[in-house]
């Protein structure tokens, strides 16, 4: 299995037992995330304790909805980001993270990261903000929206500050 942490803190933000797309030349993954329920779930097994002269005790139904990757890698939402917030978050964020590219990976990032950027300005009001678990000043920020009709958000991380590491 592998795990993709992010460059700048060290959290885990995805697996690859999620599929991505890449969009601009690899800049930026996009990924299916699920809702799902998690937690107790009441079984019916067809016996009835009351009829059988039982009491019915019932199960203390404690499921939860949740969003497969937000809670794998328990993700953090932050506050939504104005057009000033996000081009400051993203001014730092290059500059942090172009240092830890190899030659080849920091030309193509550099070429592409300004449409990518652009795609995220133009859906800016729609996008949600997570980061990573130790919630780090500097850190990866992960975007999810809701495609137009889709019941379950589509999730996009700046791949260039992911690092793989084999588990």
């Amino acid at each position: 299995m592998l795990v993709y942490q992010d460059k700048l803190s060290g959290d885990e933000l995805l697996s690859d037992s999620f599929p991505y797309k890449e969009l601009f030349e690899g800049v930026l993954w996009e990924v299916e995330g699920k809702w799902v329920i998690q937690g107790a779930l009441e079984v019916d097994i067809g016996a009835n304790p009351s009829a059988e002269g039982g009491e019915d005790e019932g199960v203390d139904d404690q499921t939860v909805k949740v969003v497969d990757i937000v809670d794998t890698f328990r993700l953090q939402e932050q506050p939504p980001f104005d057009k000033k917030t996000f081009v400051g978050w993203v001014k730092k964020y290059i500059k942090n993270l172009t240092p830890k590219l190899d030659d080849e990976a920091a030309a193509i990032f550099k070429k592409n990261v300004e449409p990518a950027t652009k795609f995220l300005m133009s859906k800016l009001s729609d996008l949600q903000f997570f980061v990573g678990e130790s919630m780090h000043d500097d850190a990866a920020t992960v975007f999810a929206y809701y495609k137009e009709g889709a019941a379950d958000p589509t999730f996009l991380y700046f791949a260039h500050g992911l690092r793989e590491v084999k588990c």
